[in-house]
């Protein structure tokens, strides 16, 4: 049995939810194909052909916490570990094989930059389509476009087609119009490695600014000084499960010794 929920943000008329997202044994598998090598054998009886087999992937394995309002949570682990899963199943992109996902706003989220813009408009075209996709209105989203489209610092080249565009030009575009939208939870998958030194310490400001009004923000980044300094919560994967939680401080740390022993074992994961 599984389910996900956007609830509204308030539980009554004048209760406030004291929790931004509740998940309940959280399980998510992926169901993949590939080629599989032919024998000799099995080759010549298909004349050369391989056979299609199905993989299964475990990618989160029965994950549970709640996040208080207030809460600014950094999910670390190495690649592969789930993060970026556990993300997209909070943002409503996938479903819960199994479990259940609460969410009480609206999240406003950066996991693919300029992914969904259309690359034949302009930068500030895709302004206005990521506000009104974002469930503004268009008079809402026409108030903020010019705020959005300054704050890129892309000059003239807001103005022209983003097939013209860098990919870091796109993760700009992105970054703002997400960041703009006034959310209730913003999700951050290491978006904060966008341009130059000035820009990412421009984009730093402006998550501090929003972890002050966004009811929590959710950060997933491989730069553990990020997570130190924006975070006050943080969440460890591995392989899909939740190894622990708590202080950013501690959690780093025992992340850091686990990495070490991993890399001193010499294995082929890549941490």
């Amino acid at each position: 049995m599984s389910s996900l929920s956007v609830s509204p943000e308030t539980t009554s008329a004048t209760e406030v939810s004291p929790l931004a997202v509740k998940v309940e044994d959280l399980s998510i598998t992926y169901r993949t194909t590939f080629e599989r090598k032919p024998t000799l054998k099995q080759a010549l009886v298909r004349f050369g052909r391989g056979q299609r087999a199905v993989r299964e992937v475990h990618a989160l394995k029965h994950v549970s916490f709640e996040i208080r309002t207030g809460t600014a949570l950094g999910i670390i682990g190495s690649n592969g570990a789930g993060k970026s899963t556990l993300m997209r199943a909070l943002a409503g992109i996938l479903p819960p094989t199994s479990g259940s996902v609460e969410v009480w706003g609206k999240a406003s989220t950066l996991l693919a930059l300029g992914v969904g813009f259309n690359k034949d408009l302009s930068g500030r075209e895709n302004i206005i389509l990521g506000g009104l996709a974002s469930g503004l209105s268009r008079r809402e989203v026409e108030e903020r476009a010019d705020d959005v489209a300054e704050w890129t610092e892309l000059g003239d080249f807001i103005d022209m087609p983003m097939r013209t565009y860098s990919s870091g030009m796109s993760a700009r575009v992105g970054f703002s119009v997400a960041v703009h939208m006034k959310p209730d939870i913003l999700m951050i998958d290491e978006a904060l490695s966008t341009g130059d030194a000035k820009f990412r310490e421009k984009a730093n400001a402006k998550m501090a600014e929003l972890r002050q009004s966004a009811r929590a923000m959710f950060l997933v980044s491989h730069g553990l000084g990020n997570i130190k300094e924006m975070c006050n919560d943080v969440l460890w994967l591995n392989q899909g499960q939740l190894m622990m939680r708590g202080e950013p401080e501690e959690v780093v740390d025992e992340y850091m010794k686990f990495v070490k022993v991993k890399q001193t074992a010499s294995t082929d994961e890549d941490i």
